[in-house]
């Protein structure tokens, strides 16, 4: 079969169907939901991906996000997030898919069906940025938007090819646009001071307009909030959660990187926040169970995989721990992919994500969550940034260190670090 004849029936079939790969890699099917023995580890987290990715792709590049998106919150709760849901969803989604998005179209199998995700997500940037479109996202008013503006400039940062350079002029104006009127909202004294931090690291990046105070104030803060051992603080008072990989070590990751390309000075700063996250991902693997379960603790465990943003950025960016590797870390992740996805009840009937970690359990949620917020779960996929031969991916599934100790097997004792 030719590109051409493969490109006309991927589009008969459409985004989100199960596209046999078959007769093009000799390997499984693209689509379903369980992992079958055929199918490697990669074919089935882009099955995953792409079963959470659809719905707001889809909707979002055709202008129907606000049409067609369901606003569901806890049970009793009077917070209304319709004004906030839609870019909550978008700016998490692409902060896990910018990495596979950036390999760009290589001709490969995997690269067309690639190469239509990536012209979704540049139409639905342009739907979310014209002020003329009906899904015209909401960038300025109230607080929340400005989480979800830092998220979809994190996810800026990450495909400065695919998303920002292959944009449109006038879609490259409005992006830049949207993200500065976010300025005018005042982060609260938590990790949100890194929320501002992220969109001035676009801005800098790619718009040389970015406001180096805010940076500065941001890192230097987390920074002095630092606890040990791999851990940051949110804020002055200890929260024993997610939010080290949910937002605090992510960010800093890809704030100090602009910061420290621009201003050497900075360099130390990034060289110790990478020393930390590699403590960090160890902690993080160190938690999934031999059976994939983690522990559901803390605020906003509704995100569910996305608990594991940090150690999945590490292994992209490939500055794991040397006790770690590169295959313990991607068959630990394929453990709690599985693990979520057998639930029942994780999406509704038109493929949405619903409130809960494993299936439909709303109660789970604070009153700050609904159904866009639950995209973050898309920071699990950060490693398919990493090509196919990568060993990541092309080495051969390994026990972590929880299932070796649960094997009975003699490794070496866990250590605190100190930086």
């Amino acid at each position: 079969m030719d590109r051409k004849d493969f490109i006309k029936k991927a589009g008969l079939l459409g985004v989100g169907s199960t596209i046999s790969f078959n007769s093009l890699t000799g390997k499984g099917s693209i689509g379903s939901l369980s992992k079958k023995d055929s199918q490697s580890d990669r074919e089935y987290w882009i099955s995953i991906m792409r079963k959470i990715s659809d719905p707001v792709l889809n909707a979002l590049s055709q202008r129907k996000l606000r049409k067609l998106m369901p606003v569901e919150t806890v049970p009793g709760s009077h917070d209304d997030r319709r004004a906030f849901t839609h870019l909550e969803a978008f700016g998490r989604l692409m902060t896990g898919i910018a990495p596979w998005l950036e390999l760009g179209d290589d001709g490969s199998a995997e690269g067309i069906i690639r190469a239509k995700y990536i012209d979704l997500a540049r139409k639905s940037l342009d739907a979310a940025v014209d002020p003329k479109s009906p899904d015209f996202l909401n960038f300025d008013k109230g607080r929340q938007p400005l989480v979800d503006a830092a998220f979809l400039a994190h996810a800026l940062i990450k495909a400065p090819k695919e998303l920002w350079e292959k944009l449109s002029g006038t879609t490259r104006d409005n992006l830049v646009k949207a993200l500065k009127s976010s300025r005018t909202i005042v982060p609260y004294h938590s990790n949100w001071i890194l929320f501002s931090a992220m969109v001035e690291a676009a801005l800098m990046k790619f718009d040389a307009g970015g406001d180096k105070v805010r940076m500065d104030l941001a890192v230097k803060q987390m920074d002095a909030w630092y606890l040990g051992d791999g851990v940051y603080g949110d804020g002055p008072p200890f929260h024993w959660d997610y939010y080290n990989s949910y937002v605090i070590q992510p960010f800093m990751l890809d704030i100090l990187d602009v910061m420290q390309s621009h201003d050497h000075d900075y360099e130390y700063l990034y060289k110790k926040n990478r020393k930390i996250s590699q403590r960090y991902a160890e902690e993080l693997l160190g938690v999934i169970a031999p059976d994939g379960t983690y522990p559901p603790i803390g605020r906003s465990i509704t995100y569910r995989f996305g608990a594991f943003q940090l150690l999945a950025q590490v292994a992209w960016e490939q500055f794991l721990p040397e006790r770690m590797s590169p295959t313990q870390v991607r068959s630990a992740l394929t453990a709690v992919i599985k693990k979520i996805m057998e639930a029942p009840d994780n999406f509704d009937k038109n493929g949405w994500l619903q409130l809960g970690v494993y299936g439909h359990q709303p109660h789970l949620a604070e009153t700050y969550i609904s159904t866009g917020s639950l995209y973050l779960c898309s920071a699990v996929f950060l490693p398919l940034g990493l090509k196919p031969d990568d060993p990541f991916w092309s080495g051969k599934e390994s026990d972590w260190r929880t299932k070796e100790v649960w094997k009975g097997k003699d490794i070496p004792a866990d250590h605190h670090m100190n930086v």
